[in-house]
């Protein structure tokens, strides 16, 4: 359930916390200290270090998956604020490190490259900080949508992992190297609780809580069917799934416990709201995981976490709806359409390239018919049938008077919702769930 007043009072605090370690830090400056050879430099430098690190553990809370927070905001987003933030983070800390070179060798009458080697081999855990450093900036560099593109998604999802890694590296040198602490134990305490919190709250809710999760529910794999063209459905057969607390249109972060598979997660919407002790995800097959799902075998043991996404009822603003989605974007609609209170007008769009593609066809088309509502399939390429303004106009006279859902590939849900603002739609009745990372 959104709470608006949450976020506002979580950005509020984050925001208070920023100008504290700024101010902090700024006080703990002198005269003496500034007008020494160098001091500008390593004062500035000192400045950017901590201003990056602090946003850097802003983008982690932002992914840590905290449940208000994800809830009321939903992950699209969260993670949309995490890449606006890395440029400002990376381009602090490299600052950092520039000035402060250039700051150190002024004082030693020396060369910055000359000072730069000293630093990180003389000073202590400088060559943590280093290694810290290069991964931050691999991590950036992966993040950059042309590089994205071009890498499967366990590639990219264990180049972020080693973040975490980074940041202990950052936080050890900033500890015992900061001249912003010496003297200044206040500084450091208020340093070491900002740090404290945000790996509690990892460790919390990116660990222990999915771990708990999963052995509450004990996920088996009791069938895979294939649905489409390298789209299948995993059932599974777990205990208590009558207490999860899911609704239709979000999805969980899958783990298969299988060799090759294991040790990463990813994010497949439920296509059917879960039928004690039976729940369906329907996953296609893009990247090394997702066609590995196809030979999952029965008895397979299944760790999640979530359940994440605002793409549900929750966010209704109208009485009507418009739900639209493209190829395996259905799993989440056709959930979301069996969790739609009673009474909602609905109707929906579905595309797809060929007939085939069409995912839990019939299954879609009952529940259409028991809310008495509309179906459309738009069947052909996407260079051909273009869903602009007018098409969907065409399909849904009335769209400014509703709701509209949209889920498939990113192009996808932009060609609609700029159709449907173009129509009169309001920003808050648009709500998206788009795949990619």
């Amino acid at each position: 359930m959104p709470r608006p007043a949450l976020v506002d009072a979580g950005a509020a605090l984050a925001g208070l916390g920023f100008g504290a370690v700024l101010a902090a830090v700024i006080l703990g400056e002198s005269r003496g200290s500034l007008a020494a050879p160098g001091g500008l430099f390593s004062a500035t430098g000192r400045l950017a270090g901590f201003a990056g690190t602090y946003l850097i553990l802003i983008m982690v809370v932002l992914i840590a998956r905290l449940p208000w927070l994800e809830s009321s905001v939903g992950q699209d987003r969260l993670v949309r604020w995490h890449r606006q933030l890395a440029p400002w983070s990376i381009s602090l800390i490299t600052a950092h490190v520039v000035l402060i070179t250039l700051g150190y060798a002024q004082a030693a009458r020396t060369g910055a490259l000359h000072e730069l080697w000293v630093l990180v081999t003389s000073y202590r855990d400088m060559l943590a900080a280093a290694v810290g450093f290069g991964l931050l900036i691999m991590a950036g560099v992966s993040s950059y949508r042309h590089v994205r593109r071009r890498l499967r998604y366990e590639t990219w999802w264990v180049i972020h992992l080693y973040l975490y890694l980074g940041l202990a590296m950052a936080f050890a040198h900033q500890i015992f190297t900061g001249v912003s602490f010496i003297g200044h134990p206040l500084v450091r305490a208020l340093w070491i609780i900002i740090w404290t919190a945000t790996a509690g709250m990892v460790l919390v809710f990116r660990v222990a809580q999915p771990v708990w999760r999963s052995l509450r529910h004990q996920l088996r794999v009791v069938e895979v069917r294939q649905e489409a063209p390298g789209v299948v459905s995993v059932v599974c057969q777990g205990r208590h799934l009558d207490r999860l607390a899911v609704s239709g249109g979000q999805f969980f972060h899958w783990h298969f416990l299988t060799k090759g598979m294991w040790w990463q997660g990813h994010p497949y919407s439920l296509s059917a709201l879960p039928r004690p002790p039976y729940i369906r995800v329907t996953i296609k097959g893009l990247g090394d995981q997702s066609r590995a799902a196809a030979s999952l075998r029965p008895g397979t043991r299944v760790a999640v976490e979530g359940p994440y996404g605002t793409f549900t009822s929750h966010a209704l603003v109208r009485d009507g709806v418009a739900l639209f989605a493209a190829g395996v974007g259905i799993t989440p609609v056709r959930a979301l359409l069996e969790d739609l209170p009673a009474g909602v007008d609905v109707v929906v769009v579905v595309r797809a390239s060929t007939p085939a593609d069409l995912v839990h066809r019939d299954e879609v088309a009952t529940l259409v018919r028991q809310r008495r509502g509309r179906l459309q399939e738009i069947v052909g390429s996407r260079h051909k049938v273009k869903l602009n303004a007018r098409v969907v106009r065409s399909l849904v006279p009335d769209i400014a008077h509703r709701d509209v859902y949209i889920c498939g590939p990113a192009g996808f849900s932009a060609e609609i919702a700029a159709a449907a603002l173009q129509l009169g739609t309001d920003a808050e009745q648009i709500h998206t769930e788009t795949f990619g990372f």
